[in-house]
């Protein structure tokens, strides 16, 4: 099913107005950046980009206010966050039309991400509270070992589209509570929910009392992100993208002995065992590959199913896939939007070219829509393709609504497959058999950051720590104890004997 009409680029550039008046925000309207919407895959407005002289004067002024916020009582620090949280809840219809009209989201996944960032906020209200460190045993009589936990300075957020304003706050609510401060450079093709954002905590900022450059917003391409990771005061980048980009980022990062947190590429799978209740199978599997037009780094890439129950999943899904509404993202019927750029449905095409040259048969979708009606748009129908070996494209992650369906007899067959991709992030399996689940969460089991159980891959809840291992990177955001990685440890001893007493029995004078 299509959505054939589409709102004009017109309409939609005085939504984005209205929301960014509503929130306080102007759009700082020049060269060098544009604003465009994937709906259409018009430009909205041109935007001026931050000057390289710019950039240096955000690092210098937020790393100037480091050294204040760092020693405001974390709690004081908490109230900040707070009154962003009712700020973002005052604007959440307004954030959630500039996440559409520029990533394309449907609607209920837009209100979702700003829920994500009023969700971190209430958090990292009660972090900081709770910024725990510990008491230690000392060997010496007389002594007290402890282990505490210091702000640790700037930190560089740069992060993608997907999720344009989500990832932002998830480093940002817990950097914030942590004492750090935040310069942030968003994706090319978000700047006006960055601006929103920015503007928000600006304005909670000013009226909580917290100096105003704790947040500094970059907008620009690659050569302004390369100044946060290069430069000495930012210390800690975190960086959401591709697995190409953390291998750019990390190595520069560590020649200066900074800190860098990478969320990278996920090929995520799901096994679907003999056992498994079908029905909860599909709708879950249905809203892992195809929600976000398969645009989540958790977006379930690879089926792994038994051999006995593959052909009715199947048949069950390419019905499925059938139905799927793909449109206009603001029409509430509308489940699959846009693709970011019509350069990412050639990268989808191109796959499926590919590993249909290697034997692969697609079961459902995989075709262009709406292209007559917005000829630089990018919507397609979500995919489903059949395949017997795990080859190289399908080792791949293929940034779209791209899923490959795998077969397997035994456990540990699923297990090899799942587990025999570069990435590492998300993964879930279907089962009743509490031994499978088991097996699957363990050692020997899902080698990625996230491993559910008769859930999709995608879905994160914020309380958890987010992120994966191998070339997903091994970074972890958000919930738990992510919060670590924005500060520094100290190891203290205090010696209250009144007599000198070393360590290991050593004896001196």
């Amino acid at each position: 099913m299509t959505r054939t009409v589409l709102p004009a680029t017109a309409e939609l550039r005085d939504r984005a107005r209205a929301g960014l008046e509503r929130i306080g925000a102007s759009v700082p309207e020049g060269s060098g950046l544009r604003a465009r919407t994937p709906i259409t895959g018009e430009d909205l407005f041109g935007l001026a980009a931050t000057t390289p002289a710019a950039a240096e004067a955000a690092v210098a002024a937020a790393h100037e206010a480091f050294l204040t916020w760092r020693t405001t009582p974390a709690p004081r620090r908490g109230e900040l966050l707070r009154r962003l949280g009712e700020l973002l809840r005052e604007h959440q219809g307004d954030l959630a039309d500039l996440v559409t009209v520029e990533a394309g989201k449907i609607r209920s996944e837009a209100l979702g991400e700003v829920q994500e960032m009023i969700d971190i906020c209430d958090f990292a209200v009660g972090l900081s509270r709770q910024l725990y460190g510990r008491t230690i045993a000392s060997e010496r009589p007389g002594h007290r070992l402890a282990e505490t936990w210091h702000p640790l300075g700037v930190v560089g957020v740069i992060s993608a589209f997907n999720f344009p304003c989500a990832v932002w706050s998830w480093n940002t609510a817990v950097a914030l509570a942590c004492g750090d401060t935040v310069v942030w450079k968003p994706s090319e093709f978000t700047p006006l929910i960055s601006l929103a954002c920015d503007r928000l905590l600006a304005r909670a900022a000013d009226e909580v009392g917290a100096p105003r450059d704790v947040h500094r917003l970059l907008l620009g391409g690659h050569d302004i992100g390369e100044r946060l990771v290069d430069d000495p005061r930012v210390a800690l980048v975190s960086a959401t993208g591709s697995t190409r980009m953390g291998r750019a980022v990390g190595p520069r990062v560590a020649a200066r002995f900074g800190r860098s947190l990478l969320e990278l590429g996920g090929n995520n799978a799901a096994v679907v065992a003999p056992s498994a209740d079908l029905d909860l199978a599909v709708q879950g599997i249905v809203f892992a590959a195809a929600g976000t037009a398969g645009q989540r780094c958790t977006t379930l890439r690879r089926l792994i199913v038994h051999r006995d129950v593959a052909d009715r999943l199947v048949a069950r899904l390419s019905a499925a896939y059938a139905k799927l509404p793909v449109g206009d993202p603001f029409d509430p019927d509308t489940l699959v939007g846009p693709l970011i750029s019509t350069g990412a449905l050639d990268g989808m095409l191109d796959a499926l070219a590919r590993v249909q040259a290697l034997g692969g048969r697609l079961l459902a979708g995989g075709q262009r829509r709406l292209a007559d009606a917005a000829p630089q748009a990018a919507f397609v129908e979500p995919a489903l393709v059949r395949v017997d070996e795990q080859s190289d494209v399908v080792r791949e992650e293929t940034f779209a609504p791209l899923l490959y369906v795998l077969t397997y007899d035994t456990l540990e067959e699923a297990i090899a497959l799942h587990n025999g991709v570069p990435q590492g992030l998300s993964s879930s399996i279907f089962t009743r058999d509490q031994q499978e689940a088991e097996f699957f969460l363990s050692a020997e089991g899902s080698d990625c950051g996230i491993a559910n159980v008769n859930i999709g891959t995608s879905g994160a809840e914020i309380g958890g720590a987010f992120g994966g291992e191998k070339e997903t990177g091994g970074g972890r955001e958000s919930g738990s104890d992510a919060w670590r990685a924005y500060m520094r440890r100290a190891t203290n001893t205090v010696n209250y004997s009144g007599r000198l007493s070393l360590a290991q029995n050593v004896s001196f004078l």
